[in-house]
């Protein structure tokens, strides 16, 4: 019997330690989730319906392994918390980065106004901010990819102007074989469409006292990224996976759906379960299989899982045709939790299990999703709004879409 404690720890460890303490708990939660879960099925085979007790049992040893599976990923993002610069002067800084400090602590902007003339920015205080230092926009988009789930699988390409346009080919060029010596007609010329990714303004607005600002002592680079990234991230997180495309990225399930039997390019193929809202009641896994080889070879490489917790806890309980469960926790700290072999990216924007929903998404969306970041990260001072505060408006440009439509899959939970 495995010996299970219901709660978190409360332990006082701290980076590798805790990183360490978290993943053995989820392993130890998971060999108890398997032996309760294993007891479940027994009594359904038993007496067609499972035992209350032992139902609700695996239910809580589900949720407490998404807490230890949770607090192990809190403790990654700690440790890779980048060290940006150091006030007690053991770390150099930049002439950018100096006089951005000096602007954020008492709102003193000549030295970046004298930068960015020299460096023929258009960034001005008048225009709406100034530019923070590369080495912080750097920190600010490595966090992102780490706390944001889409983000940190698609492709990001950072851009100069307000909209990135992708030529694609609809009909790709004309081939053919021919002899050694033969003559080479002209081939026909491809025909191309163009995607358009626009950006849009994100924006956050951390504040701060001003004993906070006049203490030395506080890195306020790494002040203001922390208060931010979690923000950027949840309005990342949410318009990647469902955004309208006006005045956000487009999410990859508001694109037009069809039926894997009459996919076509700009629309984004399904597989169904055939039971609205429910897995089917025999052979479950099998939907998952058929979801998997929906998409081509090439894109299978490189492929992962992406749904919600909720949908996670469902998928969890799946057995393969030898007993083996289709979800296994991390291989490593640091690691993905693994379903069928793919990576599994959690994503809480996804929707849960209901009927004709897509809650599991399948797909390369390194290749099939594009996260457009326009470059620079800008800050405007306010000190008068919110007395005795002081805020900072922090913006940057941000944009997504679909850039290949070969490359996502998606099950849904219906009868076609």
């Amino acid at each position: 019997m495995v010996e299970w404690n219901e709660g978190l720890e409360n332990k006082a460890v701290s980076g590798s330690g805790a990183l360490n303490a978290a993943f053995s708990e989820v392993w130890t939660a998971f060999e108890a989730f398997k032996e309760a879960n294993d007891q479940r099925l027994a009594e359904v085979e038993r007496k067609a319906a499972p035992d209350v007790v032992t139902a609700e049992k695996v239910d809580r040893i589900a949720r407490s392994l998404d807490e230890h599976k949770r607090a192990m990923d809190q403790a990654i993002l700690r440790l890779n918390r980048p060290i940006l610069g150091r006030p007690d002067g053991l770390t150099m800084k930049s002439d950018h980065a100096s006089a951005f400090e000096a602007y954020v602590r008492s709102g003193d902007d000549r030295h970046l106004r004298g930068l960015e003339s020299k460096a023929m920015s258009y960034g001005s205080g008048q225009d709406g901010g100034y530019l923070v230092p590369d080495e912080l926009e750097a920190a600010i988009g490595r966090r992102l990819a780490q706390i944001s789930p889409i983000r940190g699988i698609a492709s990001v390409r950072p851009v100069s102007g307000a909209v990135l346009k992708k030529p694609y080919s609809l009909t790709g060029p004309a081939t053919g074989w021919v002899a050694e010596t033969a003559a080479r007609p002209q081939t026909a010329s491809a025909t191309l469409a163009e995607l358009q990714f626009p950006t849009a303004e994100l924006y956050a607005m951390p504040a701060a006292t001003a004993s906070l600002l006049e203490d030395a002592a506080v890195d306020l680079d790494l002040w203001i990224s922390a208060e931010i990234e979690t923000a950027f991230a949840e309005q990342e997180g949410a318009a990647f996976v469902n955004g309208d495309g006006t005045n956000k990225p487009q999410g990859f399930l508001n694109y037009p759906r069809v039926a894997e039997s009459a996919w076509e390019w700009g629309k984004i193929g399904t597989i169904a379960t055939g039971v609205s809202g429910a897995l089917p009641a025999s052979d479950p896994s099998d939907v998952l299989i058929d979801l998997v080889y929906a998409l081509k070879a090439a894109y299978r490489q490189n492929a992962a899982f992406v749904m919600n917790r909720r949908t996670q806890a469902t998928i969890r309980k799946l057995k393969d045709a030898d007993g083996n469960y289709l979800w296994q926790p991390p291989a490593q700290p640091g690691g993905r939790a693994m379903l069928m072999g793919f990576p599994l990216v959690e994503a809480e924007d996804m929707p849960d299990i209901a009927a004709n929903a897509a809650p599991i998404a399948f797909g390369d969306f390194a290749r099939g999703y594009l996260v457009v970041d326009r470059t620079g990260v800008r800050v405007l001072r306010d000190p008068y709004s919110v007395k005795p505060y002081v805020l900072f408006y922090t913006t940057k440009r941000v944009g997504g879409g679909v850039q290949d439509f070969n490359a996502i899959k998606l099950l849904t939970f219906g009868a076609a």
